[in-house]
């Protein structure tokens, strides 16, 4: 991939709009681009380090406006939370699996992003469960078999969210991308 100005243009708009669209107020909780973005940066940018950084960047600068929105009264969600880094690890794991999606695959990007969901509906909340997180009565969730299944079995309504949302952004960024491909970029080389 070659980086040029308009290549940075797109990577930072980008990642602008999907970080105001993760604090639009009213959005269904879990119902974010986050996921699809990690898994198109893990396809199709070719600089591996880089590629970590557009799932990465869009939810720093996300939180840090879910942040000030929280500062001012406007959000009862602080950006900056105890799992944060734990969240970015995980993110940078999805970034992995999207390594091994193929970018013109439609049944690749599929099983990617179904991938990704569930990998991170797994693995957040286990460590929700693991590192002392609080069930919806504000109360820690039991360190037994019971505690991690309701822990689970809360989180649902969110895996839902977060599979139909990572389809319909992995269609939108995978497709928008073949697009620009197969119709611009193929135009401004011949022309």
């Amino acid at each position: 991939m070659k980086i040029d100005k308009s290549t940075i243009v797109s990577f930072i708009l980008l990642v602008l709009i999907a970080s105001l669209y993760r604090v639009v107020p009213g959005r269904p909780m879990g119902f974010a681009p986050q996921i699809a973005m990690a898994l198109f940066g893990g396809s199709v940018i070719s600089d591996k380090k880089i590629s970590f950084l557009l799932p990465l960047l869009s939810m720093f600068i996300s939180d840090v406006l879910y942040q000030v929105l929280h500062n001012y009264g406007l959000t009862p969600l602080s950006g900056f939370y105890s799992g944060q880094l734990t969240n970015y690890i995980l993110f940078a794991l999805i970034t992995v699996i999207g390594f091994w999606i193929k970018k013109q695959n439609v049944l690749s990007i599929i099983v990617g992003s179904l991938a990704g969901a569930t990998f991170y509906f797994i693995a957040s909340n286990f460590c929700v469960w693991a590192f002392g997180g609080l069930d919806i009565n504000n109360l820690p969730y039991p360190k037994s078999i019971a505690g991690i299944l309701t822990c689970y079995s809360e989180a649902i309504p969110f895996y839902g969210n977060s599979i139909i949302a990572t389809l319909l952004f992995s269609g939108i960024l995978f497709g928008g991308y073949y697009v620009v491909n197969k119709y611009w970029v193929k135009r401004t080389v011949i022309a």
